[in-house]
């Protein structure tokens, strides 16, 4: 009996061991800190990233989000499924969560004596001091960031300016390849993320492989049922903070500016950019939302929108939106608390989205719905211009009704 208890503890031993090893990508891995700004710059970031390491034909190591909350020191490293499934990304391309590359793969594969720090050139320290590398660990996020998972640098490789992140042209990826291939580099780890801001055109599309955890999914799927009145919804997102208005004053200087291409195009082949467009006055925004519910109750006879949802950076206007609406019968709600991720996910199942054409926050949400076929327009944005009629006529659109929560 002894023997076989033995026996049997053996195998169980055998077959978790077998379970937890992770097979080794022999065309190697992509690291990068996503260290650009907030969580809309650094989803535009790991779209183009999730391109590149795709066009590489590499595996993306898949970072945690960089946060800044009141009350730290420096920024928090949220690990990335805990906000989006891991799974659906294989579909496009190979990933693995960097928590499971640190444990498992990179003590033989990346030893500490071999990490190397990728940048275009020299980057400058905290102090000033460029120091012939590129102090990948120097400021905030970027020291706290490598610091989460232990990781030093021996030194740093300078890849420009014969390379760049750009996959889809000039035959750039089998430059990188050939550069670097895979079996003196296996793991390439950027200081920054391997992509453009605001995001490649070509990188947009892949939004459709970006999937809220369930646990999002269902917040706000609860909060649409139990939160708003029974019918269609309308998401609204107004930026409106202190950092935003001053953002605001490069409209005179700047044709394009931060996601602006989203609206206007990358060569602003749809239009101009005007400071109404960045910072809707308040008669703009009222007009609008209640053009947009006109035109929602005309295309959907009974699927009338009942309700606002608002997410802010700053001021949700609920109060003049409310009295603004309130013949209309119409009621504005926001989150009780703040939580812009789940505000996003919120917005994303609206029946009609209307977004600030200036901020990457506006165009997660847009890249969302554009992926599901949901409407969306934004403030103060000339769209008739260049919708088709069909387009016109969808822009009442509809998309998750409470019958589907």
């Amino acid at each position: 009996m002894m023997k076989i208890a033995f026996f049997l503890v053996f195998l169980s031993g055998a077959f978790i061991s077998n379970v937890n090893t992770i097979s080794v990508d022999e065309n190697g891995y992509i690291l990068y800190c996503p260290c650009m700004g907030r969580f809309g710059n650094q989803a535009d970031h790991f779209l183009g990233a999730l391109g590149f390491a795709h066009g590489l034909n590499r595996t993306l190591v898949l970072p945690p989000w960089v946060e800044y909350r009141k009350g730290a020191a420096t920024s928090v490293q949220v690990p990335f499924d805990t906000y989006f499934q891991v799974a659906p990304l294989n579909e496009y391309t190979r990933v693995i969560t960097m928590e499971n590359f640190m444990t498992n793969l990179a003590p033989s594969l990346w030893p500490p004596a071999e990490r190397i720090s990728f940048c275009y050139t020299e980057r400058m320290g905290l102090d000033g001091s460029a120091g012939g590398g590129c102090n990948a660990k120097s400021g905030n996020p970027f020291g706290p960031f490598w610091d989460t998972f232990g990781i030093d640098f021996v030194k740093s490789e300078f890849f420009g300016p014969k390379l760049n992140y750009d996959v889809y042209h000039h035959d750039m990826a089998n430059k990188w390849t050939e550069k670097y291939p895979s079996d003196k580099w296996p793991v390439i780890a950027f200081t920054g993320a391997p992509a453009s801001f605001p995001i490649q055109n070509e990188n947009r599309g892949l939004h459709k492989y970006l999937k809220w955890s369930v646990t999002i999914e269902n917040a706000a799927r609860d909060f649409i049922r139990n939160s708003l009145p029974k019918g269609a919804f309308m998401g609204i997102h107004l930026r409106n903070g202190i950092d935003w208005i001053r953002a605001c004053d490069h409209v005179k200087e700047s044709s394009n500016l931060f996601s602006s291409p989203q609206c206007l195009g990358y060569r602003n082949e749809k239009g101009t950019l005007t400071m109404e467009m960045c910072l809707p006055s308040r008669d703009t925004i009222i007009r609008q939302i209640k053009r947009q519910i006109k035109n929602h109750k005309e295309a959907y006879k009974n699927n009338d929108i009942k309700s606002v949802f608002v997410a802010s950076d700053n001021n949700h206007m609920i109060n003049d939106l409310a009295d603004a609406l309130k013949r209309m019968d119409i009621t504005v709600v926001k989150l009780p608390e703040d939580n812009p991720h789940l505000d996003l996910a919120i917005l994303g199942m609206s029946n009609h989205f209307i977004g600030n054409c200036v901020s990457s926050y506006s165009a997660f949400v847009k890249r969302e719905r554009d992926a599901k076929g949901f409407p969306s327009t934004f403030w103060a944005f000339p769209v008739e211009k260049h919708m088709s009629k069909s387009a016109k006529a969808a822009a009442g659109g509809g998309s998750v009704t409470h019958e589907e929560l």
